[in-house]
């Protein structure tokens, strides 16, 4: 058992956010108290309501004073009383870049008794994790306009791709695939047949990075091809390393192979620093207050934000204790309709972790 105490950041954030981070904190109050191991939490208010009563998002005293936490947990940022991209870039895209967490790694994993909308497919197929380059790409935001507002406008956005921050994303996952040691094989995606400057670097660097594991099978997909044989076969794949765009859209429809948004979860990964953990769903605002919203996926990033800090046993079994939630046949679906409440969910969760430990 760990006698260490761990300093955990909380950002609840907007809508349903609040809600489901309680019920991933209750989880992790109750496998702390079984596994021996203390926490404190540090709550931070910044999301919507902040903003629109100080126009701040996310203040850099802030930066600081999250890179000496031991991780951070994020519910949910997003609301519709405030402009499109001002949170995501303010709060989510500064936390990444600043804390520079160059890995956002998504385990693409159907649990047992979770419907997938893949006919004949069954959790032994679909069991991948995609690591994506997070802090680079299209979504540096170089670039400008030039004659806005006019019909001559021109819109340039550059894809900026660094040798150090392919080299160190693709190596991170070349460990990963070592460390997962199941199919032992990493898939590059990239349109290497398009993009012929960038992703040329990318195959380079996998090509070269790649003679140092000659124990890792070596694979090549096009994000387009990537998509379909995630639909087709996804058996065939064990850890995909790609590019921040490609990430975040091969990302989202390995979500709903799994069983849609309220089972996956993400982490923002920095090897060396701090990690962020969440929920792949957004804020929901429509469904803030009600005790409807499923937190499974935000328990889900709680027993990842566990096994990073080095509770592996915790995470075991908090994974254990999901898979019996969703096996006991008391919840119809992931949805709203799940036919309980998010607090109920939580609790049967935390019951669970009680009956595989007591």
């Amino acid at each position: 058992m760990s006698t260490r105490e761990y300093q955990i950041a909380v950002i609840p954030g907007d809508g349903v956010g609040p809600e489901i981070t309680r019920e991933a904190i209750k989880v992790l109050k109750t496998i702390a108290d079984k596994q021996g191991f203390k926490f404190k939490l540090i709550n931070y208010d910044f999301g919507a309501e902040r903003y629109l009563k100080t126009k701040e998002t996310l203040p850099d005293s802030a930066l600081e004073e999250l890179k000496q936490m031991d991780a951070i947990y994020l519910g949910a940022v997003g609301d519709p009383r405030v402009e499109p991209g001002i949170l995501e870039k303010g709060i989510l895209l500064k936390l990444r870049f600043g804390l520079d967490q160059y890995i956002n790694l998504r385990p693409v994993k159907l649990y047992p008794g979770v419907w997938t909308p893949l006919k004949d497919k069954g959790p032994e197929d679909i069991d991948f994790v995609v690591v994506r380059e997070n802090t680079e790409g299209l979504y540096l935001g170089v670039g400008g306009f030039v004659k806005k507002d006019t019909p001559d406008e021109v819109a340039v956005q550059e894809m900026v791709n660094t040798r150090k921050g392919v080299e160190r994303c693709i190596r991170y996952a070349f460990e990963y695939t070592r460390k997962r040691n199941k199919k032992r094989k990493l898939t590059l995606c990239d349109k290497a047949n398009v993009l012929t400057y960038a992703h040329d670097l990318w195959r380079r660097t996998f090509k070269r990075v790649g003679d140092e594991y000659p124990d890792i099978e070596k694979d090549f997909a096009f994000v387009d091809a990537t998509c379909m044989w995630m639909i087709k076969n996804p058996e065939w794949f064990d850890v995909i390393v790609t590019c921040n765009m490609f990430g975040d859209i091969i990302t989202d429809l390995g979500a709903i192979i799994q069983g849609g948004l309220g089972i996956a979860a993400g982490a923002n990964i920095n090897p060396e620093g701090v990690s962020m953990f969440e929920p792949i769903h957004g804020s929901a605002p429509k469904y803030a207050g009600k005790n409807v919203i499923n937190p499974l996926a935000a328990i889900s990033a709680m027993q990842m934000l566990l096994d990073n800090i080095g509770e592996k046993k915790a995470a075991e079994i908090v994974e254990k204790a999901i898979v019996k939630t969703l096996t006991s046949g008391k919840l119809k679906d992931l949805s709203t309709r799940s036919g309980a409440k998010t607090d109920e969910i939580g609790n049967m969760v935390a019951d669970n972790i009680l009956s595989l430990v007591s």
